[in-house]
């Protein structure tokens, strides 16, 4: 599979259009539904290449973009919460900086 292409699991004739927020995969137990003595025979079922991070991260992407940024009546909250992960994003690499100036009682 190369940059670009459709993952190897999708087919046209059995899944339909492309939707690049689904998973086309084989089926697991869903992570809110994984009882804590299963965790580590799930974590290791994973695939962990760099390739399926990606992929998992731009399904990510595309299921927020579906769901806020893309439908006929968006609101606010996309704006909001892309001016709230800045604030977060810029506080932590800002930390060293910040943490000097906190205000103590010399007493």
């Amino acid at each position: 599979m190369a940059l670009g292409d459709y993952p190897i699991e999708y087919d046209a004739k059995k899944h339909g259009p492309y939707d690049p927020a689904r998973y086309y995969g084989k089926a697991d137990t869903p992570l809110a539904q994984v009882k804590l003595g299963e965790l580590g025979s799930w974590l290791s079922r994973r695939n962990k290449s760099p390739q399926a991070m990606a992929a998992c991260v731009s399904r990510a992407w595309w299921r927020w973009q579906h769901k806020y940024v893309q439908p006929k009546r968006a609101g606010v909250a996309p704006i909001f919460q892309l001016i709230t992960g800045f604030m977060v994003f810029f506080y932590v690499i800002n930390y060293g900086r910040i943490s000097h100036h906190r205000n103590y009682k010399y007493h």
